[in-house]
C-alpha cells in the first residue's frame, strides 16, 4: 500500500511556506550625536564660523588715578564645513511586488540606521583631538573610577566648556562598575539638560557632577 508522505511526488509543491518577519541587525544607536550642540545651515550657506572670545583681567583701582591699560576682546574663530552623507539601494519593480514584507519600509529603516551610525562614528573620530593632543589614557588598560576622576579633573583644570560628559564603550564602563562602588543610575537620575527620551538607554551614572554614558560604536 503506497504511503503518501509530505514529500511524495509533487505534494511538497502544494504546501505553503510561512515567511517570518524579517529581523534587523542590532545597532548600537547613536548617543554621541545627541550629546553635542547642533548647528543647521540655512539655504545658500556652505559653512559656519563659530567665534570664541578670550578672557579679560580686572585690576584694582586707585582713587583719583585713571586706568592706563585696556583689555582686548581676544576673539578667535573656527570654521565648520559640512559634508554630505548618503547611500544607494536599487530595488527592482519585481522585488517590490513580490517581497513578503514592505520592502520600502525595510530599506528605510536600514538606511536610517546607517546614517545614524555614520554620524556617531564621525563624532567619535574627533575624540582624540579633544585634549589638544594630550594622551589621557593607555590602550588596553582597564578603566577605573580613579581614571575617570583624573580625566574630569583635567577637563575642569583646563576649562573645558560645559556641559562636560564622559562617553565610553560598554565594556569599559562595566570595568568601572565592577572595580568600584559607582552609584547606579537608578539611584542617581540623569542630570538636567539632557534629553531623557534620547539618552535614557545610554546613561549610566554621575561622578563629580559629570554624567557618564556608554556607546558601543566606540572601537
Amino acid at each position: 500500500m503506497p504511503i503518501q508522505a509530505a514529500t511524495t511526488g509533487q505534494l511538497d509543491d502544494a504546501q505553503r511556506i510561512a515567511i517570518a518577519k524579517a529581523r534587523f541587525t542590532a545597532e548600537h544607536s547613536a548617543p554621541v550625536f545627541n550629546l553635542v550642540e547642533h548647528m543647521t545651515l540655512a539655504d545658500g550657506e556652505k559653512s559656519i564660523t563659530v567665534p570664541k572670545v578670550g578672557q579679560m583681567s580686572a585690576a584694582g583701582l586707585t582713587d583719583g588715578i585713571d586706568m592706563t591699560d585696556s583689555e582686548d576682546i581676544g576673539m578667535t574663530t573656527t570654521s565648520l564645513t559640512t559634508s554630505e552623507v548618503g547611500l544607494k539601494v536599487i530595488l527592482t519593480d519585481k522585488l517590490v511586488r513580490q517581497e513578503n514584507e514592505d520592502v520600502m519600509k525595510m530599506v528605510g529603516r536600514q538606511m536610517g540606521d546607517a546614517v545614524a551610525r555614520k554620524k556617531d562614528t564621525d563624532l567619535i573620530a574627533l575624540f582624540t583631538a579633544f585634549a589638544g593632543g594630550t594622551t589621557l589614557g593607555v590602550a588596553a588598560a582597564t578603566l577605573s573610577l580613579q581614571n575617570l576622576s583624573a580625566c574630569i579633573a583635567y577637563a575642569k583644570a583646563n576649562k573645558f566648556p560645559n556641559p562636560v560628559v564622559i562617553v565610553h564603550h560598554p565594556n569599559a564602563i562595566f570595568d568601572v562598575t565592577l572595580t568600584s562602588a559607582a552609584i547606579p543610575s537608578a539611584n542617581n537620575p540623569m542630570p538636567r539638560g539632557f534629553s531623557e527620551d534620547l539618552l535614557r538607554d545610554f546613561y549610566k551614572f554621575v561622578i563629580n557632577q559629570v554624567a557618564v554614558f556608554e556607546d558601543g560604536n566606540i572601537a
